[in-house]
């Protein structure tokens, strides 16, 4: 089998609301999709960031070559020269990688969590959510927290960091309130404090039994981060903003987490995500990955040291439950099991993306 095509294409949607966690406001969703073609008559579907750029740099060196060898394809694309080893090189060949896995799922005719190793049937889930918005108040918070857990999430996420601690704090409280005692509760800074921020919202927060701190400084602050894992007794997550084993290496040698939010769209794709999940299992480290559930459901329950699955609704994404043709939804216990169907899984609802197409 031979590669003989490579297209993308891209569309975006409003929310109703802009949406803002600790640093960033976010007005639309953007879905790009990358499509490789074989000889056999074998399309790979990959989602995720593309650079149009460095897609027609790289289209080239895919063209001719057998789909099968992802190592190898994986390091003849990943020279970091022209953009470097992190940021949208390594987020675009991430696009591609997830299109030769799909491509081998598909050849084989088997999903890419049994490719992976099958390890677990399924995998408990939490709910993302819990962002700033227009209008929003505690009242608000809690009433969002609540359908989580009528919908069967064990474990729900909101965002700090773009407030007071005290505000924050109280949002925490509030949250706690809403779902209970039985229910976990995460909370995400994504990188906006300082170390010794962190380490003040942290000691206020261990109360409301918190079950992880994600991203509390920021992505590069390895050092911060270990200091704010050492003060408190919430563990801490992070790693969705890191690339390659790499970064991963550094983060551990720091001591920095004790769950890391591997993304496959962002890490280095399928290729990459399964060498971090192994050096993090060498360290008896979980992996509980950021982003995409209809990716990242194969890949969390084919390792041994998956954890948990992040799961966006419609209070993140207006088209939940629209994008695709099967979407993925909890069962009675708040898991969610791999589709067993060959590659990713994923098709895509044209008809319901076509209005939002735009390249």
């Amino acid at each position: 089998m031979k590669i003989t095509g490579l297209s993308h294409r891209q569309y975006q949607w409003p929310r109703r609301k802009p949406i803002r966690n600790g640093m960033f406001t976010y007005t639309d969703v953007t879905l790009s999709v990358v499509e490789i073609q074989t000889d056999a008559g074998i399309t790979g579907l990959g989602l995720g960031g593309v650079n149009l750029t460095l897609f027609e740099r790289f289209t080239p060196l895919l063209i001719g070559q057998d789909p099968f060898n992802v190592e190898r394809l994986w390091h003849a694309l990943w020279v970091p020269k022209l953009v470097g080893r992190r940021g949208t090189e390594t987020r675009t060949i991430s696009t591609l990688d997830l299109a030769l896995w799909d491509i081998f799922g598909k050849a084989t005719g088997q999903s890419v969590h049994r490719l992976l190793g099958g390890y677990a049937e399924r995998i408990p889930v939490y709910i993302a959510g819990g962002y700033y918005e227009e209008g929003k108040g505690l009242r608000e918070l809690a009433a969002e927290m609540e359908e989580n857990v009528r919908m069967g999430a064990r474990a729900v996420k909101m965002k700090i960091g773009g407030a007071p601690i005290r505000e924050d704090v109280e949002r925490v409280r509030v949250v706690r309130e809403a779902v209970g005692p039985d229910v976990e509760v995460m909370v995400d800074a994504n990188n906006a404090y300082p170390a010794h921020e962190a380490i003040r919202i942290a000691a206020q927060m261990e109360k409301y039994d918190i079950y992880w701190f994600e991203e509390p400084v920021g992505a590069d602050d390895y050092a911060g981060c270990a200091r704010v894992a050492q003060a408190t007794t919430i563990p801490i997550a992070t790693g969705e903003n890191e690339y390659t084993r790499y970064g991963f290496r550094d983060l551990i040698q720091h001591q920095a987490a004790s769950i890391l939010n591997a993304d496959a769209n962002i890490c280095g794709g399928v290729t990459e995500f399964r060498r971090i999940a192994a050096l993090a299992a060498a360290h008896d480290i979980a992996i509980a990955p950021h982003g995409s559930q209809d990716i990242h459901i194969h890949l969390v329950t084919a390792i041994p040291n998956g954890l948990i699955l992040e799961y966006y609704r419609d209070t993140v994404d207006p088209m939940w439950g629209k994008t695709f043709a099967e979407p993925l939804m909890l069962d009675a216990d708040g898991m969610l099991a791999p589709p067993d169907r060959p590659g990713f899984g994923i098709e895509l609802n044209e008809d319901a993306l076509a209005e939002f197409r735009v390249s």
